[in-house]
């Protein structure tokens, strides 16, 4: 039973798995963590998105109110933009993962998912629900009601047009739905035998909102001022909201913070009534639990000598009050009080308790070194009986001295059947609309439990606990001083291809040099190799009877292919293929690696097999040398190359008339002009580089509250919409079918916008000044929904030409969309005469 508390402990306390320095607690939080004690309440917020959650609340109900605070997020954000890099699709869903529990960690919420994929924009929730599978996400929300049990339920967004995406209504629909459902022992009765139980709520609010033109608050509604100051805190709970939204950095919602009074809109949805507070009516105390109100008194009595000055006076009632929990009849909060009690007896001890690990992987089969830390830093009469980890233990049975280090280390085997460390919602294929996870009781979770964790055993006044902590990576930075990273179990070797794309000409038979790459995560000595890459049917091999490679070292091996391969086809796959046999021992190797780093979130990992896609198309280039100015970050340079164009990365000091008169286009990365602040003062340069006969080609920018667009971008007036085609099928119409752009060097037809991904285009053009030409129109199904001309809008401007387009060419050239490559192609030409 205990070691369950431990694991309730990480995620309620949100320790040092979600971050890369252990969470530190001062008396002034101890002291509010004592005082939610005594609090049996609890909210859970809905909504869609990462950032979509209202973070005042979140934090005032759980810094003031001292409700358990949950926040469900129906998606983790793959959908979406990204401000701070290239990363997109699921890479991008699993930041805004973390970025949440940063956020969370500040405001003192707990966090939740469903299975639901964020596919980008959408207009209706019938669209949502399509594509998401709505009987399999009510399924994910109905489960996280059971667990959370929730006295009350907010919604963030209604369930109709004014919530301004399919997503935010679908998400108050599905919420709503699952306000009764969760309560049905009929609906969904599969998740009754992982332990939860049949559970309603008191009632379900939608959080009203005055959004830019959509104001849906009411003085009629129920109101509630939660902009107070938390002096224990030395924070507003606006200045608590800022920091914890300001989080979201992939999407630049750095805001600023909030002092003084700020009433918050509650509109009932679904049961009783509610008159002055959103919890009118729920019993929040003790009294909740039959035998509780002597809980209470000992709660009380710990607060009334609680010392700021010295915590370790509180262990001993705290070790009585654990014991009084213990006696109650089983419960969810005796289970969630027994652990908040828990983590408390630590914290007042002031106990350091440590594992960490000399590397950030821990490969299947080998080993890897732990570094023991233990201090029994304010003195507590504590003693360690014995750290268990991973199948085995070491008795030390020693009382802790206060102060006093006990350090040891010891090397752990790692055995070759330890899982990776996947994402448990990337272990299976994923679905059209969302994730498929067989575990039932992973679903909800943020993110995997620790894949190494140790459970220390102690007498703290004799309460015998078990505490567990997730095996860390720590290392000291430089600049950062110490750091703490995730530990992740890898394979022993990775294989990985490069480049991500080949293009062929189907007009000429040609051949590709690529390369199979195998990295060392272990030593290796003297294995046979095979390394196969296949490409289609045919295959290739290469023998390697020594293969020997020391760890973190690379081999390399070339292959040619061709086209002629492809046997007609448009596209296809190389795939790597390797078998290492020593002995009686095979590794059979196959995954490759991602990782992402950003300062302000843990290190990421996940796990994938490497292909590279090739492409076989009529493809027709005009022009050679193109430069690049890189915005918020995207892999368009990468496909400019693979079309055989020569790309410069353009930096401030080369955006000159001497230097950009040498190529044949400009092209700006996306939110190039958001996130550059010195393309105002290159406005004259680019302009004039136009004038001289260049062709500068300007990807969609936003202009709305997040982001605006600071300087002029064309050579005549437009104004960037937040209007988006978001039906990546939607029908094209050519308005100019003659015009250059379609014709040459590549003739455009219908059958290139075949096969996109996520959406057509956006962030278009409107509000065109006459020189501007449209040659294409589109629109998302639906009688109101209006064509749509400012997805490609293209000016000639002295000898040259300018384009702006909301194309979504950053998601559709990685993704190896023939018809993308084929348009892209023309538009870098456009400044070329045709050759008849």
């Amino acid at each position: 039973m205990r070691i369950v508390l431990s694991v309730f402990i990480a995620l309620v306390f949100s320790t040092t798995v979600f971050s890369q320095t252990p969470l530190i607690y001062n008396s002034g939080d101890i002291y509010l963590q004592i005082k939610k004690l005594n609090v049996l309440g609890s909210v859970l917020y809905v909504a869609a998105h990462p950032d979509d959650e209202n973070t005042r609340l979140i934090a005032w109900l759980s810094k003031e109110r001292l409700y358990r605070t949950g926040y469900l997020s129906l998606t983790r954000g793959d959908g979406g933009q990204n401000l701070i890099g290239d990363e997109q699709g699921i890479d991008l869903g699993l930041i805004r993962t973390h970025e949440l529990l940063a956020a969370r960690r500040i405001d003192g919420g707990e966090q939740f998912f469903t299975r639901a994929y964020d596919f980008g924009f959408s207009k209706t929730t019938e669209e949502a629900f399509k594509i998401w599978d709505k009987e399999k996400i009510l399924s994910d929300v109905v489960w996280v009601i059971r667990k959370f049990q929730p006295d009350v339920i907010v919604t963030r967004f209604p369930g109709d047009a004014r919530a301004g995406h399919g997503h935010h209504s679908g998400s108050s629909v599905l919420a709503r739905e699952a306000f009764k459902a969760a309560a049905d022992p009929s609906r969904f009765p599969e998740q009754l035998q992982f332990g939860v139980k049949p559970w309603q709520a008191k009632r379900i609010f939608w959080n009203t909102f005055n959004f830019g033109n959509t104001n849906t608050t009411a003085e009629d509604q129920l109101k509630i001022d939660v902009g107070g100051y938390n002096p224990i805190l030395g924070k507003s709970y606006g200045e608590l909201a800022a920091e914890s939204r300001s989080q979201h950095k992939s999407q630049g919602f750095g805001v600023p913070a909030s002092r003084g009074e700020a009433i918050e809109y509650f509109t009932l949805l679904e049961g009783s009534s509610a008159k002055s507070d959103i919890m009118d009516d729920v019993i929040s105390s003790w009294s909740r639990i039959e035998g509780g109100a002597r809980i209470s008194a000992k709660i009380d009595s710990v607060l009334s000598t609680y010392s700021l000055i010295n915590p370790s006076l509180s262990v001993k009632p705290l070790t009585e009050l654990y014991a009084m929990i213990e006696a109650l009849p089983e419960g969810s909060w005796r289970t969630k009080k027994l652990a908040e009690v828990q983590a408390l007896i630590e914290q007042c001890s002031g106990l350091w308790l440590e594992a960490s690990a000399n590397s950030e992987y821990a490969v299947q089969g080998d080993s890897v070194r732990f570094t023991f830390q233990m201090n029994n830093r304010l003195g507590a009469n504590a003693k360690l009986v014995k750290v268990n980890w991973d199948g085995a233990d070491t008795s030390l049975n020693a009382v802790l001295v206060k102060n006093k280090n006990i350090q040891f280390i010891k090397p752990v085997f790692v055995p070759a059947t330890k899982g990776i460390s996947q994402p448990y919602w990337m272990v299976q294929k994923m679905g059209e609309g969302s994730f498929n996870v067989d575990v039932q009781q992973l679903i909800g979770l943020p993110q995997n439990p620790a894949s190494l964790s140790v459970a220390f055993d102690l007498i703290i006044e004799g309460l015998p606990l078990r505490i567990v902590k997730p095996v860390q990576y720590k290392y000291t930075d430089p600049v950062r001083g110490e750091l703490y990273q995730p530990l992740v179990v890898v394979p022993p070797v990775a294989v990985t291809t490069d480049p991500s794309i080949v293009i062929f000409r189907s007009n000429e038979e040609s051949k590709y040099d690529v390369s199979l790459k195998l990295t060392a995560n272990r030593n290796l000595d003297r294995y046979n190799a095979k390394i196969t890459e296949r490409l289609g049917t045919e295959s290739q091999t290469k023998n390697d009877s020594a293969f020997t490679l020391a760890r973190g070292l690379s081999k390399d091996y070339s292959f040619s292919i061709s086209n002629k391969l492809m046997k007609g086809k448009s596209q296809e796959y190389v795939q790597a293929f390797t078998s290492l046999k020593k002995d009686t021992s095979e590794i059979n190797p196959f995954l490759s690696v991602t990782s992402i780093k950003y300062d302000h979130i843990p290190h990421i990992h996940y796990f994938y097999q490497d292909a590279i896609k090739v492409l076989n198309m009529d493809l027709k280039t005009y022009g050679k040398k193109v430069g690049y100015i890189e915005g918020a970050g995207d892999k368009v340079p990468i496909a400019l190359t693979q079309m055989g164009y020569e790309v410069t990365i353009l930096k401030e000091k080369d955006i000159n008339k001497t230097n950009l008169k040498q190529f044949d286009a400009i092209m700006t990365g996306v939110r190039a002009y958001n996130v550059n602040d010195f393309m105002p003062e290159k406005y004259e340069s680019l302009m004039n580089y136009v004038k001289e006969g260049g062709n500068l080609i300007v990807q969609y920018n936003t202009n709305n509250f997040i982001s605006n667009v600071k300087s002029k971008i064309g050579p005549f007036p437009f104004a960037i919409s937040r209007s988006r085609v978001t039906d990546e099928k939607a029908a094209v119409n050519f308005l100019l079918p003659d015009h250059q752009v379609l014709q040459f060097p590549n003739k455009i037809t219908a059958a290139d916008f075949e096969g996109w991904v996520q959406e057509r285009s956006i962030y278009n053009a409107e509000q065109t000044s006459p020189e501007y030409e449209m040659p294409l129109s589109m629109s998302d199904p639906g009688p109101e929904e209006k064509p749509q001309p400012g997805s490609l809008i293209i000016a000639s401007y002295g000898k040259g030409k300018f384009v702006y387009t909301g194309l979504v060419f950053f998601r559709e050239l990685p993704a190896g969309v023939s018809g993308a490559y084929r348009l892209l192609a023309n538009i870098i030409a456009l400044n070329k005469k045709k050759p008849f």
